[in-house]
């Protein structure tokens, strides 16, 4: 009777845990993560779910990620979260934590779904090398939150650089036609979506407004970002800046320079594909071709045979 009792009463507990981390795992995915903007607005900014559910838990590893050790990959960390546009959101103490929490709490249910697997099916592959599969499972866990920085600023890099020519386009007319460099800039980030390079000219203009001189602000703007075709056309506006040369030629300059590396780039990515898809060809599509053309053939040849 003790031994029933026992049972259901840790079936009771366990049952209690689940629903109570479902409940959690709910309410988690359902908030939605924002961060602000220099002129005061919220934009929507999604981090992965299981970043979410692990960020309460991030603040009891604050005193080990702050050692002296760790201080390079927080600067790296918190460089690359500012360009990949999570300011405020996460930093770099934080996701030092997740490179730890994430295969500590993901390890623990791969190893339980590895174990149930194993149960279901003890004569499978997976059974025999669980091992190496929980291994696995561990250092693609720990690479995680360093692959989706990478794959964030990666996006967001290519979104400012396919803008970009269209913007200075935009501010070479405006400028051209009689406004100032600051009022063009206003107006074209009025009018504009708000993109990753619209929410970053608002920010230069938000620091300008405040009394940040032009010259620091566009440093600023390109150190922030990190983009070398930012890079160059902040610079060359410093330069021009400085010197006394006319804005709406350097930004003319520039223009055509954009243009003309996006489409060198276009370029380069159009011969490299040949090669990208030689891979899948022998993989798939040529035994493929060969089991359909030669499969009925074979099976004939085999039939006379035996």
């Amino acid at each position: 009777m003790n031994d029933h009792v026992l049972l259901f009463a840790t079936m009771c507990a366990w049952a209690t845990c689940a629903a109570g981390l479902a409940w959690y795992c709910l309410h988690i995915a359902r908030q939605i993560t924002y961060v602000t903007l220099a002129d005061g607005r919220r934009q929507e900014r999604r981090l992965p779910l299981l970043f979410r559910l692990l960020l309460p838990f991030a603040p009891n590893l604050d005193r080990l990620v702050s050692r002296p050790h760790f201080e390079r990959a927080r600067a790296a960390a918190d460089r690359q979260l500012v360009a990949a546009g999570f300011e405020g959101l996460l930093n770099g103490r934080e996701l030092l934590a997740l490179k730890i929490l994430t295969p500590l709490a993901g390890g623990a249910f791969w190893l339980a779904a590895l174990k149930l697997l194993a149960a279901f099916s003890p004569a499978s592959s997976l059974a025999a090398n669980a091992t190496l599969f929980f291994l696995l499972g561990l250092a693609f866990l720990y690479l995680y939150p360093l692959l989706w920085l990478k794959r964030a600023l990666s996006r967001r890099h290519n979104a400012i650089t396919r803008d970009l020519p269209f913007v200075l386009d935009l501010l070479t007319l405006s400028v051209e036609a009689g406004m100032d460099f600051m009022s063009a800039l206003q107006r074209n980030c009025e009018r504009r979506k708000l993109d990753p390079l619209n929410e970053e000219l608002i920010r230069m203009t938000r620091e300008i407004q405040v009394g940040t001189p032009r010259r620091v602000a566009l440093r600023n703007l390109a150190q922030r970002v990190d983009l070398p075709d930012l890079r160059s056309v902040a610079h060359s506006l410093i330069q021009a800046d400085e010197l006394g040369v006319s804005i709406g030629a350097i930004l003319r300059i520039q223009s055509e320079q954009m243009r003309s590396r996006r489409f060198s780039r276009a370029e380069k990515l159009a011969n490299e594909a040949p090669v990208k898809m030689l891979g899948p060809l022998m993989l798939f599509i040529f035994p493929a071709v060969f089991i359909i053309l030669l499969g009925p053939v074979l099976r004939q040849t085999l039939e006379h045979l035996f």
